[in-house]
């Protein structure tokens, strides 16, 4: 039997962006390892009618509904009420979970005050779920065979309890015995339309493993999800899936899963022990942030030019001289600046990456011109293009995994 699960985020400051809603994709994430499907995501603010509306629709499609946030001391903190108005029960308040909040607030040594007292309330006949990390507990409603969880918004709360207190009562409750595991293929240099054009025969054919898209600036990640009653079943699904997807987009796959293009650079370094020195103005520092803190051990240093090619006080001098040396083709300059920053800090390669704005306009994405990459180690040299160039948070990530990755691939083949 398929379990259907739904995730109910309440509060106002959540719809009014005061807050943003952790929560839901870390339970969403927990909920996938014991092999529940989610299928509904909802946000609703402190307003009884609408808070209603939500959680009645949610139980009726869902088989457990699983609320965040409103079962505080406050007026507004209202979802116990509207879980009881849902299932058609009263509230009572239950003593054993009254006395646990007052000896919570007595072992800080404060006097509990009487708003406090609801949180003791909960649904007539529902399962109380003591919480050892705050004073809002938690409850189970169990109506014709589905269930209403509702926990507080705290995160640090919201997991322990969710782990330790909910995540055995599912299993059990739901007899689970599948899991879902997810191997993800990270995919650089190429677009969501075109990784889709690759493996579209794939995506559309796929059952278990489901295969999907999603694009990120600079990235595309290509994700396999099974779902089987092991990690060893699952995986011997997954994988002929995944040696599918290598063989057709092979070198274009830059990491797997948790990793990251700086996390692959590091380990290549670490292998070859070379030392890299970078010039970068287009992407203003982004490039050496990340290989400063992947790999602090081979970065040496960089040069940096900003907007208004403004120089950072280590290189000012060295960096006025190769900005007053730009010439009207940029490939040749991109190709100076890489062998200036290996000579300058005496590096085995060097990444140099320039980009030619074509207009002013204040896109954040995709901006109009081109940027240039050189990577060489004085013998050998890789140079690329790519059709990008804007100082907007999107483009500056984008044009940072392109160069990374322009890098990663100068260092496997060398």
């Amino acid at each position: 039997m398929s379990i259907k699960a739904e995730i109910v985020a309440i509060g106002s400051e959540l719809l009014l962006g005061q807050i943003i809603d952790t929560n839901s994709a870390w339970i969403a994430n927990k909920l996938s390892d014991v092999g529940i499907n989610l299928y509904h995501k909802s946000v609703v603010g402190d307003n009884q009618h609408r808070m209603f509306s939500t959680l009645d629709t949610a139980f009726q499609r869902s088989d457990i509904v699983i609320t965040s946030g409103g079962i505080g001391p406050t007026k507004d903190d209202i979802t116990r009420e509207v879980v009881a108005e849902v299932v058609g029960r009263q509230l009572v308040r239950d003593q054993e979970l009254l006395n646990d909040i007052e000896k919570r607030f007595r072992s800080r040594g404060l006097i509990m005050s009487a708003n406090n007292e609801k949180q003791a309330d909960i649904p007539q006949g529902s399962i109380p779920v003591f919480n050892p990390n705050g004073t809002a507990p938690s409850f189970i409603v169990e109506e014709e065979g589905k269930v209403i969880i509702s926990l507080p918004g705290v995160p640090s709360e919201l997991k322990w309890l969710f782990e330790n207190e909910i995540l055995p009562y599912l299993v059990k409750k739901f007899d689970l015995s599948e899991i879902i595991i997810s191997r993800v293929l990270k995919v650089s240099r190429m677009g969501e339309s075109m990784v889709d054009d690759k493996i579209g025969f794939l995506i559309e054919e796929s059952q278990n493993p489901t295969i999907g898209l999603l694009a990120h600036p600079g990235q595309v990640d290509v994700r396999i999800t099974a779902k089987a009653k092991n990690n060893e079943q699952a995986l011997n699904l997954i994988n002929p899936v995944e040696e599918k997807i290598r063989k057709i987009l092979g070198d274009y796959i830059f990491a797997t899963d948790d990793q990251n293009i700086s996390d692959t650079i590091q380990d290549v370094f670490k292998e070859k022990g070379q030392t890299i020195g970078v010039y970068e103005d287009i992407t203003s520092g982004l490039i050496s942030q990340e290989l400063q803190i992947s790999s602090a051990n081979s970065f040496i240093g960089s040069v940096v030019l900003g907007k208004n090619n403004q120089t950072n006080d280590i290189n000012s001098q060295f960096s006025h001289q190769l900005s007053s040396e730009k010439s009207n083709d940029p490939v040749d300059f991109t190709k100076r600046a890489a062998r200036f920053v290996m000579e300058f800090f005496g590096t085995d390669i060097s990444l140099a990456v320039h980009g030619v704005i074509k207009d002013s306009n204040k896109v954040d994405n995709l901006g109009n011109g081109t940027t240039f990459f050189v990577v060489t180690d004085g013998e050998n040299i890789v140079s690329d293009q790519y059709n990008i160039a804007g100082f907007g948070l999107s483009d500056r990530k984008r044009l940072t995994i392109y160069a990374l990755d322009t890098l990663r691939r100068f260092l496997l083949k060398s």
